[in-house]
C-alpha cells in the first residue's frame, strides 16, 4: 500500500495535520468514485441514491424537502433538483397536500424500491471490498476517530 505522500508524488515532508486531511480527502474521493462507477449504468448519482434510501427509510410515510436535506450526507446538494430528476425517472412521486397547499409530500415509487433492491447487494459488496483491508476492530476504531475528527 502506498503512503499518501507517494500517491501525491511529493518529495517534501508534510505536516501531520495536512497529511491527515489529504489522506481522508483522497480516501473519500476513492470511495465516491467506486460507488459512482456502480451507479453510473443505472443513470443515478450518489446524491440521488442517497435520496432514494432516505425515502425508503420512511416506510411508506411521506417526506418533505427539508427532512430529506437534513438527512443528506452532502449538505451542499440541491434537494429540489435531485427530487425533480428522480421524478422524471419515475423513481419518486411528489404530491401537494390538499389541506395545506404549501406542504409537499414526497414518496419513493415501486420502481425506486426495485432499483434499490438491485443496487443494495452490489453496493454492500463494494463497501465490503473497500474496507476489507481492516479488521472489524479497526473499522470500529476508524469510525470513532472519524466521528471525533468532525468534532
Amino acid at each position: 500500500m502506498k503512503d499518501i505522500t507517494e500517491i501525491l508524488k511529493t518529495k517534501s515532508s508534510l505536516p501531520l495535520a495536512k497529511k491527515t486531511v489529504l489522506n481522508v480527502s483522497f480516501t473519500s474521493n476513492t470511495f465516491k468514485d467506486s460507488i459512482l462507477s456502480i451507479l453510473k449504468p443505472y443513470d443515478i448519482s450518489i446524491e440521488q441514491f442517497n435520496v432514494l434510501r432516505i425515502l425508503r427509510g420512511k416506510n411508506g410515510e411521506p417526506s418533505n424537502l427539508k427532512d430529506i436535506q437534513d438527512r443528506m450526507i452532502s449538505k451542499m446538494s440541491n434537494t429540489t433538483r435531485l427530487v425533480d430528476k428522480l421524478i422524471l425517472k419515475s423513481l419518486v412521486e411528489r404530491f401537494i397536500c390538499e389541506n395545506n397547499r404549501r406542504k409537499v409530500d414526497i414518496y419513493i415509487t415501486k420502481e425506486g424500491l426495485k432499483l434499490l433492491d438491485i443496487l443494495d447487494p452490489i453496493i454492500q459488496e463494494k463497501e465490503n471490498e473497500l474496507t476489507n483491508n481492516l479488521s472489524n476492530e479497526e473499522l470500529e476504531t476508524l469510525n470513532v476517530l472519524l466521528t471525533k475528527l468532525r468534532g
